[in-house]
């Protein structure tokens, strides 16, 4: 007789699966709502994330990924984007531009809030203190810690520009 395990559907309560199972509802809601702009959007989220899945899957871990790589996952797709955005522009394809825009607009409901200017610069200095950065030498350090404790509530971009001029003489 052949047994079978039973699928993993206690993870509800679990960090890995809160994300997955708002993109799924989400979609589900966007098939509904007959929302095909959403509904292609989130499907590109979860492709991406299925992607990640695989390419991080061993035989110790097959729950997947955790919600902050989901998160700096889905900064990544809204980084892509603005670079195709400002290429379209660029191009004059302004309704390509319009749609990458839509798109991004579709990923940020899933991001938590962002956080301002002034908050960034707190937590870059905070970090700073807290790895005991002297100079930019020190600057992979500051920006891990940012990235474990702030992923997906800022931009790394403007952050490590923040802990560069925070860290030069």
């Amino acid at each position: 007789m052949i047994s079978f395990r039973p699928l993993a559907l206690g993870r509800t309560k679990g960090t890995q699966a809160m994300l997955r199972e708002k993109l799924t509802e989400a979609m589900k809601d966007a098939m509904r709502a007959k929302d095909q702009a959403a509904l292609g959007t989130i499907r590109l989220i979860l492709a991406k994330l299925k992607d990640v899945d695989i390419a991080a899957r061993t035989e110790a871990s097959r729950e997947g990924v955790a919600d902050d790589k989901i998160l700096s996952m889905m900064q990544g797709m809204i980084k892509q984007r603005n670079e195709s955005i400002s290429l379209y522009e660029k191009g004059g394809r302004t309704d390509l531009a319009d749609k990458e825009k839509a798109e991004i607009a579709v990923i940020e409901r899933f991001l938590p809030q962002q956080m301002d200017e002034a908050a960034v610069e707190a937590a870059v200095r905070e970090a700073i203190a807290a790895a005991g950065a002297t100079s930019v030498k020190d600057m992979g350090g500051v920006m891990a810690a940012l990235k474990g404790k702030y992923a997906g509530q800022m931009d790394f971009a403007k952050a490590s520009a923040a802990v560069k001029k925070a860290l030069s003489p």
